[in-house]
């Protein structure tokens, strides 16, 4: 009878210390959290993709900022040789509704340096747009991608 007893006591401490332990995780998983910034930037007047698709040229060694504000570089990347650029941000730093809003990605290097017959002068930029969330175990990953690249001649 004893035994029940203990058993019964153990099992109620257990349920009641469940949802416990689920609400301080929730804080936790909130704090183990990134922001990713990520794309592919394309040797095109544009820095998008080309009609072709696939055949598109890419764009590597260009420097991609995140500059927010009244343009304040806030970080930085520099694309690989598939054009592909990759910015982690603490969500500690950073409201993710601000970045969306106040932020943008400015590529200055110029066009020219990919190809020859592309401008040397002016350069890209590009809005951001969130498209959701990755969740890793105990991490979760904001994701956020440029909403597409326009070409300024005076940049």
């Amino acid at each position: 009878m004893a035994l029940k007893l203990l058993f019964l006591v153990c099992l109620m401490v257990a349920v009641m210390a469940a949802p416990m332990a689920e609400a301080q995780l929730g804080i936790i998983s909130s704090l183990l959290g990134l922001i990713r910034i990520q794309g592919t930037l394309y040797c095109t007047p544009n820095g998008n993709m080309g009609v072709n698709g696939t055949s598109t040229p890419v764009f590597s060694n260009a420097l991609v900022q995140l500059q927010c504000g009244s343009g304040n570089v806030v970080s930085s990347a520099t694309t690989n040789s598939s054009g592909i650029f990759s910015i982690v941000l603490d969500p500690l730093h950073f409201v993710l509704s601000s970045l969306l809003s106040d932020c943008k990605l400015v590529v200055s290097t110029p066009l020219s340096t990919c190809n020859a017959s592309l401008p040397s002068a002016g350069g890209l930029l590009s809005s951001l747009q969130f498209i959701g969330n990755t969740v890793l175990g105990l991490l979760n990953i904001s994701n956020i991608i440029p909403s597409g690249f326009q070409f300024l001649p005076s940049l």
